[in-house]
């Protein structure tokens, strides 16, 4: 794993209410406090100086970039924590991989878990490994790369990267699964486009859209 250097951004508020606080997490930056000590600089401990009652819901990778909800009251964290349990958020990524993916779309159901001996990689085991499924659809490819989205259906760690390499196609700038070409690319390629949910007041269908930087 690389030193941390979180960058240096002012916050990304998408949406704001009564019950939920929506952000653009930037690429580089944990979503919670690692065990270390410098590891504590994140984006919850940034948001808790604005909104000191603000509670987790779901995590990005510290290298991904996107929209990530979180809520501002007890209530709203359940009824959230319950909406992505059951799957019934839908969450939709943009990626650039490596090589032409072929077909057009498709879908991966390969089931993961911890790498132990390389904690903290994923592998994908079909014994004793948890369900993880990711659906994706090419929007343009070359001989050299292919720009997706992807859809997953669980919430599994590292599930797009994982699932990505198992198809051959790792995502460019990945330290952990494509090392090789996170020397040639600034970031990892992958970015946390669009998140549609219910309110957890009234249940009103919402949706956070950030479009990809790169």
């Amino acid at each position: 794993m690389s030193d941390y250097l979180p960058p240096d951004t002012p916050l990304d508020i998408l949406h704001e209410d009564h019950e939920i606080l929506a952000v653009n997490k930037p690429a580089g930056l944990l979503s919670v406090p690692g065990k270390a000590a410098e590891l504590a600089d994140c984006l919850i401990a940034r948001l808790e100086v604005a909104y000191p009652q603000v509670l987790l819901v779901h995590r990005l990778d510290r290298d991904t970039s996107g929209v990530m909800i979180f809520a501002l009251t007890p209530h709203a964290q359940r009824h959230l924590g319950l909406q992505f349990e059951k799957r019934q958020t839908k969450k939709t990524y943009v990626a650039r991989i490596a090589g032409r993916l072929s077909p057009k779309t498709g879908t991966v159901d390969l089931p993961l878990i911890v790498d132990w001996p390389n904690r903290p990689l994923q592998k994908v085991d079909h014994e004793t490994g948890k369900s993880a499924v990711t659906d994706w659809r090419v929007m343009k490819a070359s001989d050299d790369e292919s720009r997706v989205q992807l859809f997953p259906h669980t919430g599994r760690s590292h599930q797009l990267r994982v699932h990505m390499l198992a198809l051959g196609h790792p995502i460019l700038g990945d330290p952990l699964y494509a090392p090789d070409t996170a020397i040639t690319y600034p970031r990892m390629m992958l970015h946390a486009e669009e998140l549609r949910l219910r309110h957890p007041d009234g249940g009103l269908g919402m949706k956070f859209r950030v479009k990809a930087p790169f």
